[in-house]
């Protein structure tokens, strides 16, 4: 890839993000990560506690939580089990295939209201396909849609290389 002239990779996936090192490795070439886009853009904010709705794998796995929190501070919180196994229901059998149900916005929604207690002030859309179906609206915390973050950055990265 850098002998036909790239300078870097994008990964047009939260949960692909898995793979970052063992890519940067391969190819000897920096990954421009979507986690640092969300980082730098809560910290923006002022954001310190936010929600990570995604895959089972992102919310889980520590890959992404882990950056967030050594790199920008940031005490990510998750949904509950029953939480996640909707986020992922929604994600894979719905979105995934283009549909898009009022009931499953409503059960987001939910999903973020319980987590207010916990001090929840933002939340991180970690899977492009969610922002198909929630957006900043008055009852929620600032929603932070990671496909426009990581775009965001690329064509930065890309104008100020």
């Amino acid at each position: 890839m850098r002998k036909a002239g790239s300078e870097a990779l994008l990964i047009a996936s939260n949960t692909m993000h898995c793979l970052v090192q063992s890519i940067e490795t391969r190819s000897g070439l920096p990954v421009l990560h979507i986690a640092d886009a969300t980082g730098r853009a809560l910290q923006d904010k002022g954001c310190r506690a936010p929600l990570l709705l995604g895959t089972r794998f992102t919310m889980e796995q520590d890959f992404y939580r882990r950056r967030l929190q050594t790199q920008f501070g940031l005490e990510v919180v998750c949904p509950d089990e029953a939480g996640r196994a909707r986020v992922h229901q929604v994600i894979y059998d719905e979105l995934c295939q283009g549909v898009i149900l009022d009931e499953s916005r409503d059960a987001l929604r939910q999903i973020i209201a319980q987590t207010l207690p916990q001090g929840v002030d933002s939340v991180i859309l970690g899977c492009t396909e969610l922002g198909m179906i929630l957006s900043s609206c008055d009852e929620l915390p600032p929603i932070f849609d990671t496909t426009a973050l990581h775009v965001g950055m690329a064509l930065d990265w890309m104008t100020l290389a």
